[in-house]
């Protein structure tokens, strides 16, 4: 897989900012516009001279810097997509967390009872039209649980956390066929064996795995800044 995606560009530049920019000693910047749409301003004649100029300097730099959207995927990269998605999702995520300046709307069902997070554990609302006062602890939890979500589907060993003990397991012969040969094995515990495993917690790491990708899709449309 190959990705290269460039920032946003934008080489528009306003003939307003360049007779800013030359006329220094202007200090009311309303000189430079019409407002009245007289045509009559002192500087209508320039910005209409600069105005074509400036829209050809934005297509040549459009073409000499275009922007760059280009992915290659690899045959290689679907036989664990799921895993090679996550190893993009996973960093993506965790700057959205540190950079984001709002929050979307997120539905009380969408997350827990009792942690102070719902819209009907918040205090009352000074106005109809304001968000309440857990509307941005919801959307911090929801971006926490699709974290979790994807640390975990990176993590291809999380699940030692739930075992205990040693592991000391057999194959032995269950059949044989009429020379006396094994056709059949099965697994039995060789007498040093204390392996025990945790099933509920594996079973309660999974489904918050599970829940945390519904909510990655469901929110997908949020994930912006």
């Amino acid at each position: 897989m190959k990705i290269y995606i460039s920032n946003y560009r934008n080489h528009w530049v306003s003939p307003y900012t360049i007779l800013k920019a030359v006329c220094f000693w202007e200090k009311d910047e309303d000189v430079f516009y019409d407002h009245e749409h007289t045509g009559t301003g002192p500087y209508v004649k320039w910005v209409n001279r600069l105005s074509p100029i400036c829209s050809m300097w934005m297509k040549l730099l459009d073409i000499v810097h275009p922007s760059i959207n280009y992915v290659k995927i690899d045959r290689y990269d679907t036989w664990s997509m799921d895993h090679t998605l996550g190893a993009i999702a996973l960093p993506m995520l965790k700057q959205l967390k540190e950079s984001k300046h709002g929050a979307p709307f997120v539905d009380d069902k969408d997350v827990p009872k009792g942690l102070g997070l719902r819209s009907t554990e918040a205090p009352a609302k000074e106005n109809e039209w304001d968000t309440d006062a857990n509307h941005f602890k919801r959307w911090d939890w929801v971006i926490d649980e699709m974290i979790f979500a994807f640390e975990h589907k990176l993590n291809d060993s999380w699940e030692e956390a739930y075992k205990t003990g040693v592991s000391d397991i057999k194959s032995v012969a269950c059949e044989w066929d009429e020379n006396g040969k094994a056709t059949m094995y099965q697994m039995v515990d060789g007498p040093n064996n204390t392996r025990k495993y945790d099933w509920k917690g594996i079973e309660k790491v999974q489904n918050r795995i599970q829940n945390g990708f519904c909510l990655f899709g469901k929110y997908y449309q949020n994930l912006w800044d």
